[in-house]
């Protein structure tokens, strides 16, 4: 990976997610780096922050993300992907739109954006 290339660091981080590897999964972040709602809350700051939201979520046994797209432009990088969850509902996937920021080599920034949900084959409205 080159410091250059946002869009494999991205990737390098979506290959650790569904590996549920937290250690290289940190390695994509810069250590202050940020975790938020798009255009709203704060999720996490920091390494502390970020490994624990991580460590609950790839405790999920079905937890897969699969890309649907990518757009890098510049230092940013949007992923469209569809993610596979355990809901406490049962299992199913939700649209996620997950926009990050690349600074020096690491991602500083990240914004998620919720979008349709199902939970065993029936539609329910965003998370």
């Amino acid at each position: 990976m080159k410091p250059e290339d946002p869009g494999s660091l991205v990737q390098q981080q979506l290959d650790a997610y569904n590996a549920k590897n937290v250690e290289t999964w940190l390695s994509t972040y810069s250590h202050d780096a940020e975790h938020f709602n798009l255009h709203g809350e704060r999720l996490a700051q920091g390494h502390h922050e970020l490994r624990t939201r991580i460590q609950a979520r790839f405790s999920e046994p079905n937890l897969h993300a699969r890309l649907l797209s990518r757009t890098v432009v510049g230092n940013v990088v949007v992923d469209s992907e569809e993610i596979t969850r355990n809901f406490p509902e049962g299992l199913g996937t939700i649209e996620m739109l997950c926009i990050y920021e690349v600074v020096s080599g690491r991602i500083a920034k990240a914004s998620f954006a919720l979008g349709r949900k199902c939970v065993s084959g029936v539609p329910n409205d965003a998370a």
